[in-house]
């Protein structure tokens, strides 16, 4: 980094891991409970009520990636030299966010949970994606990086905790028909939301000027048009898939996650429907869930730092599995006690703390790879991908579930279902995690990134621009960086077609060396 890194103080750590309050907060309300939400009181099909969600994701396919670019190249505006190309989007989201509270109002039409869904996830994207490049802006230091994930993610549970206690709550003192409840959580929602974006933009920093110069200055300034910036958006999002280390780590987040949205999506049916008790119980048992995810963080940091984020996945994948198996135990015995139900309950929250704790302290060093590659630093587009790839894994879980019920007779709004509509929702919950926390623990033997391989990578990184020649690389350094990239020594720092910049060149040099082969050709013949 140009310049001595800040030192981080409580007051930092906690700011920056408090506003994923608005991520896994609103996750975990709209995870558990919208669905439920737009069928029991707003009139809406289980077709209807999830097709929300995929038509969102259709705008964010767009949305994200775009934002991501914005955010990579707003330093470059006037506004963005005085706010900050990250922290502005931070700061005009604080009176846009209210639009959450939108969301939880009934008496209207299809149209307009559709409209304000969508609203509110262009607004969700505006504050994620700047607040995810943070981390890796804010230090360059791995066990830095890593306190900072951990404070995201306990403050992450213990929101999670509040989305899931505060509706049982609200439902307990205004009865089980009413709907305020769900109005009255997401205006209190709305109120931490903005608070926490307050604090982000105080208290948190993003590279600074003079770095970014520094690194833009060593690459040729092309001036592109409409047109090529918008293909300059998708060839940056697809060609992070040529980072070896990003995939692994895509099978753990895609994964894990995937596991936990269709489980949370089926969840509350699960346990109303098949297990014959009240909304109350649910509120109940994910909080009892989500207070030991805090625990379930603590362990995952532990193993991380000690051993690897492969071996902690793997470790907490098994207890989420063994929780699955509990589930369907007590569904087989039809046992009326709910003892067991908090227990299980208990052991899913140990598995998925840790689950959302890997892949986010993992994407941190993603960049750091994707530099020695690219050449380039693009927080903003790995932070749009993984954003775009989170909401769709939700909303591709909600609405599989939604489609899934219905074509099994599920009906709105009665409560008794059939048998076939029972059947479904335990087959949900049971097996589709299971295969997703399968290709979750495959993708972990492949992440290859540990404190000791981060720190060869950096040193590495540091040597080449100081102006040390690649032909001076170690053994060592050789071997550790090839295999977190994927890619030959001799093809990093831009030689090869990783990056917009690097695949025009390289599509050049292609065409350039087929034009000269087919004249060799030629003249031969």
């Amino acid at each position: 980094m140009i310049g001595e890194e800040r030192k981080l103080k409580f007051i930092n750590y906690f700011s920056y891991g408090i506003t994923d309050f608005i991520g896994a907060g609103a996750f975990a309300l709209t995870s558990a409970w919208l669905l439920y939400f737009y069928t029991t009181f707003c009139g809406l099909t289980l077709v209807e009520a999830s097709s929300i969600f995929a038509l969102a994701r259709i705008v964010d396919a767009v949305a994200s990636p775009t934002m991501g670019f914005i955010t990579d190249n707003f330093h470059k505006t006037r506004l963005g030299r005085k706010f900050g190309r990250r922290k502005f989007f931070l700061l005009i989201s604080i009176p846009l966010v209210t639009c959450y509270s939108f969301i939880w109002i009934t008496g209207f039409s299809y149209l307009y949970y559709l409209m304000t869904y969508i609203i509110f996830e262009i607004v969700y994207t505006m504050i994620l994606i700047p607040y995810d490049t943070l981390a890796a802006e804010m230090t360059s230091n791995y066990k830095v990086r890593a306190k900072l994930t951990s404070a995201r993610m306990y403050c992450a549970q213990f929101s999670a905790f509040v989305a899931a206690f505060l509706p049982g709550r609200l439902i307990n003192a205004l009865g089980k028909e009413s709907s305020g409840s769900f109005l009255y959580a997401g205006a209190i929602f709305t109120g931490i939301f903005i608070v926490v974006l307050i604090l982000v933009y105080n208290f948190t920093w993003e590279r600074s000027l003079e770095e970014i110069k520094s690194i833009e200055s060593k690459k040729p300034k092309v001036k592109l048009g409409i047109g090529q910036n918008i293909q300059k958006i998708y060839i940056d999002l697809i060609t992070t898939l040529r980072i070896q280390t990003f995939r692994a780590h895509l099978g753990m987040y895609i994964g894990g996650y995937l596991a936990q949205d269709t489980f949370n999506a089926v969840f509350t049916y699960f346990i109303v429907f098949a297990l014959f008790k009240d909304a109350v119980l649910v509120s109940n048992l994910l909080a009892t869930m989500y207070i030991f995810q805090i625990a379930g963080v603590g362990i995952a940091t532990y193993v991380t730092l000690k051993v690897s984020p492969g071996s902690a996945f793997r470790i907490v994948s098994s207890l989420f599995m063994l929780s699955i198996f509990g589930y369907l135990a007590i569904y087989g015995a039809g046992a009326d006690s709910v003892i067991p139900l908090y227990v299980v309950s208990a052991v899913a929250g140990l598995g998925r703390g840790g689950i959302n704790f890997i892949p986010w302290n993992n994407y941190t060093f993603v960049p750091d790879v994707d530099e020695i590659v690219s050449g380039d630093r693009r927080e903003g587009v790995f932070a749009g991908f993984m954003s775009f790839l989170r909401k769709a894994s939700q909303a591709l879980a909600i609405f599989v579930v939604g489609i899934i019920l219905q074509e099994f007779n599920f009906v709105s709004g009665v409560k008794q279902q059939s048998h076939e509509a029972l059947v479904a929702m335990v087959a949900i919950l049971v097996v589709v995690p299971l295969a997703f926390l399968i290709v979750g623990i495959i993708g972990s033997y492949k992440f290859k990134i540990t404190d000791a391989s981060h720190s060869i990578l950096r040193k590495e990184l540091e040597r080449i621009k100081n102006g040390g020649l690649k032909s001076d690389v170690d053994d060592i350094t050789r071997s550790t960086v090839e295999a977190l990239t994927g890619w030959k020594y001799e093809n990093l720092w831009g030689n090869n077609p990783v990056g917009y910049a690097n695949w025009i060149k390289y599509n050049k040099s292609k065409k350039s060396q087929s034009a000269h082969d087919t004249a060799k050709k030629d003249i031969n013949s």
